[in-house]
């Protein structure tokens, strides 16, 4: 069984495009820091009551890290979420972890996790089927649209194959 630690702005677009609930229909644990609802808490939307549903129903488990002095370490460089998903991802030893931010990532690779972000999670269901992407061009528009800021030439090298 493989185990997954979410940051929140992953949980987020994933949410938005409507992928969340395909990628958690699996036999995989995921995870997330109370910091991380904290922080998905503060912007009451759709987004976050989604979140909180598929936590609710137990499709996400809620862990605060035991590596304090770590999270305290990494939080003059990070964010508080970031920072406890690594610390966390490190303490159940993730098998990977889903983070966004080029600091956090950096930051998790150099501390030995496997990290991905939300366009390979998605570039994941496409190759597996269970989702149907029908160009890049809609599917670069749609995540423009909800925010998810990525330069064309990285997302073109993510989905090419």
């Amino acid at each position: 069984m493989v185990k997954i630690v979410f940051n929140s702005s992953p949980l987020i677009f994933l949410t938005c495009l409507n992928f969340l609930d395909v990628f958690l229909e699996s036999s995989d644990e995921f995870y997330v820091p109370h910091s991380v609802c904290v922080e998905i808490d503060r912007k009451q939307d759709e987004a976050s009551a989604f979140i909180n549903k598929t936590i609710a129903a137990e499709k996400i488990q809620v862990r605060s890290s035991g590596l304090v002095s770590l999270v305290s370490r990494l939080s003059d460089r990070l964010g508080k979420g970031e920072s406890e998903a690594i610390a966390l991802g490190l303490e159940i030893q993730t098998d990977y972890i889903i983070l966004d931010n080029l600091a956090a990532r950096r930051e998790a690779m150099r501390l030995g996790l496997n990290v991905k972000g939300t366009l390979a999670v998605v570039k994941k269901l496409q190759a597996d089927g269970k989702i149907a992407i029908d160009t890049l061009d809609a599917l670069y528009q749609r995540i423009s649209e909800i925010n998810f800021r990525v330069k064309r030439s990285v997302f073109d090298a993510i989905f090419e194959d």
